[in-house]
């Protein structure tokens, strides 16, 4: 699309306009620019008229006695037509070491508060530092406002099936056969896949505007990008690349959520605010260096400015400053307002308990206010509750009804399928929704976000495949990625012809799948998992924008059979509530009832094997919460060798056996309960295998 102004030479008239809001707002007589930068003695605004355009067709100076209030500087541009792309240039002090005042201002700014960007001109490299960086900045684009919107309704995660996914890989591979690939518009052509398979809410790895050059020299040098996202340069902007138009970004973002809300699927947004894609000392200027540099970002003014750096990505946002923290809820706040957003999930959020040089604040504002805020009230806030310089909070997040990445929960299911002995005791704790982390202050199940595979880290098939990392491909010499992925490759490493080794994974693939979605809180699945993505053992494969990471639509008999079974797991646990409670359970009759909540057992009626060192075997007794509802009876045999296990007596029923991970299938999970095995007595659970009794 042309922009209007393309070609243009008039020059518009330019007013002192209004510190509110800040960024580019479209009003009845032109457009109002506003942006924040503390010590500037004065600003320039440049004009381009298309996003091909070098050269802009108005620069616009603006002087502190006009077009500063406060620590905000303001403009309108009369009858500016949009849609307009434009950036900053700021003089004066701004307190980077590595910049001198005129360095800064050869620097063009991009808007912290624009909605919408272009990387067209963007070169990482050039804009580092004091070199004459040219044309190299991103830009922001003014674009049409969209229309007012009015959603107050209240989100939560109760009843979620949460589904991790990447926008530009789910669809870019050309299997996906969509009209636009990797773009908003590809995944809402998926939308039905995502229904059929009883998705209820999805996870979009970052999709605010992200620095794609942003990594390391081995990587580029390989001709790698940025693939994941998290370097996030403008919070308020859909990421260009995932629009057809980026000059339509908002529009169409917010026609995905639309989308996906007719479809009944809620989206949950990763978002970043841990830290910037400007780095360290080393790393480019894009914004916030020049404008807020000490406000922004945590810098140590004792050794030269440095920045203080607990992100592993060379500087560290600077949460709990008040005018950080206020930037940080209206952002948050506007994606829900505006596109309708149902929740958040926070990179690295331990960093948002961090106050002034880096200290651990016992109560930390900007978690709390997130909380406070009357619209983030309504929306669930999701905390990967811990950063890269040692802080660990799960189980113990700031606030009230923060909902947290339970990688405890991770770690013990790995471990317990993999057939590490005495995991019976943590194992029971993580099937009961982790109540020795969320119990005691008032926290509920749904507090719990369990997981077993997520973006970072192994595919759910390379998990039962591989013993060792193998991210030689990312440029770094295998030296990137966790050493520790509590994996087993079943008995050969990577690809194997052995039909034995083949079928014990599919099985191990299964286990994974029905435990996880057997627990009590909120299970998340990666994209791919249910159709056996692999990615050869590549456990970090945050530069490979290729088919590595891209979702193959191409489906082969094993990939099918995995597709079904988890689809059927997914429509077990919505047909019973017991496996979605909204208490903990307490071992006792509810409301009447002849059964307790739940028994759990071992091989043996209630003998389970809490402390025995070399337990590999589980089973437990759900009551049917809702009326009318079938029990539950479930047993985990990890051992190696098949175990005969004793079943509980029903005076009116039977058990019918609806899951086992060891059958073949379409066997190993049934379709109607008309078909399933009957069983009584002793029932054999064969080696490694779920097994899943319902009552009848």
């Amino acid at each position: 699309m042309d922009s209007p102004n393309v070609g243009s030479t008039r020059n518009y008239q330019a007013r002192p306009g209004s510190r509110f809001p800040l960024g580019a707002s479209v009003v009845p007589d032109g457009v109002n620019f506003c942006i924040f930068c503390r010590h500037a003695t004065h600003l320039e605004l440049l004009l381009y008229a298309s996003t091909d355009s070098v050269t802009p067709f108005q620069i616009i100076e603006l002087a502190p006695e006009r077009n500063r209030t406060f620590y905000f500087w303001h403009v309108l541009i009369a009858n500016l037509a949009v849609p307009c792309y434009y950036t900053w240039r700021a003089y004066g002090p701004h307190g980077v070491p590595q910049l001198d005042d005129e360095a800064a201002g050869r620097h063009e700014l991009l808007d912290p508060d624009a909605r919408a960007v272009s990387d067209r001109h963007w070169h990482r490299e050039p804009a580092t530092g004091a070199r004459e960086p040219g044309h190299v900045s991103f830009r922001a684009i003014v674009t049409e406002p969209l229309p007012e919107r009015k959603d107050v309704a209240v989100r939560t995660l109760d009843d979620a099936i949460i589904y991790e996914l990447h926008v530009g890989g789910y669809t870019r591979d050309p299997s996906s056969g969509v009209r636009h690939p990797g773009t908003f518009a590809g995944l809402v052509e998926k939308i039905p896949y995502l229904k059929e398979l009883g998705i209820t809410h999805v996870e979009l790895l970052p999709v605010m505007a992200f620095d794609e050059q942003d990594v390391p020299a081995p990587a580029a040098a390989k001709g790698l990008v940025n693939y994941w996202g998290y370097s996030t340069h403008s919070f308020y902007s859909p990421h260009p690349r995932y629009c057809v138009d980026p000059e339509r970004a908002p529009q169409e973002f917010r026609a995905l959520l639309d989308a996906m809300h007719a479809a009944g699927i809620r989206v949950l947004l990763d978002v970043v605010f841990n830290h910037t894609a400007e780095a360290g000392l080393s790393g480019p200027v894009i914004n916030f260096k020049v404008l807020a540099n000490e406000v922004f970002y945590h810098v140590d003014p004792a050794d030269g400015g440095r920045y203080l750096d607990y992100t592993g990505c060379g500087n560290t946002v600077n949460c709990n400053h008040p005018l950080v923290s206020a930037f940080i809820l209206h952002c948050l706040e506007y994606w829900v307002q505006e596109f309708s957003v149902d929740g958040f999930r926070f990179d690295l959020a331990s960093v948002f308990t961090r106050g002034e040089g880096g200290a651990l604040l016992r109560t930390p504002p900007l978690p709390w206010a997130m909380e406070a805020s009357p619209v983030l009230a309504r929306v669930p806030l999701i905390a990967e509750a811990w950063d890269a310089a040692g802080l660990y909070h799960v189980g113990a997040f700031p606030g009230m009804a923060w909902a947290e990445w339970n990688g405890r929960y991770r770690d013990v299911i790995r471990r317990f399928v993999r057939g590490d002995p005495g995991m019976i005791g943590q194992m029971c704790t993580c099937l009961a929704g982790s109540a020795d982390l969320y119990q005691s202050d008032g926290r509920l199940p749904v507090n719990s976000i369990n997981f077993v595979t997520c973006h970072d880290g192994f595919t759910l098939r390379d998990l039962v495949s591989y013993d060792a990392k193998r991210n030689e491909a990312n440029g770094d010499d295998n030296r990137d990625g966790s050493n520790d992925n509590l994996s087993w490759n079943c008995g050969a490493e990577g690809d194997t012809d052995d039909p034995s080794i083949a079928g014990l994974r599919m099985r191990q693939a299964r286990n994974f799948i029905a435990i996880l979605l057997l627990s009590q809180g909120v299970p998340m699945l990666l994209a791919g998992d249910e159709i056996l993505r692999s990615q050869r053992g590549n456990n970090n494969a945050y530069c490979q924008d290729n088919a590595l990471s891209w979702m193959n639509w191409h489906f082969d008999a094993d990939e099918l059979d995995m597709l079904r079974f988890v689809r059927e797991m997914i429509a077990l646990r919505k047909r019973h509530p017991s496996l979605r409670r909204r208490r903990f359970f307490t071992g006792a009759t509810e409301h009447g009832r002849t059964h307790r909540d739940v028994a759990w057992h071992g091989e043996r009626l209630e003998c389970p094997t809490w402390g025995d060192p070399s337990a590999r075997l589980v089973a437990y007794t759900l009551a049917g919460l809702a009326p009318g509802e079938p029990m539950l009876h479930v047993i985990l045999n990890m051992n190696a060798d098949p175990r005969d296990v004793e079943l509980p007596t029903l005076d009116d029923a039977s058990w019918r056996r609806i899951v086992d991970t060891a059958a073949q299938p379409p066997s190993d999970i049934v379709g109607t309960i008309e078909s399933a095995q009957v069983e009584y007595g002793n029932c054999r659970v064969e080696p490694r295998s779920v097994v899943v009794l319902e009552s009848r």
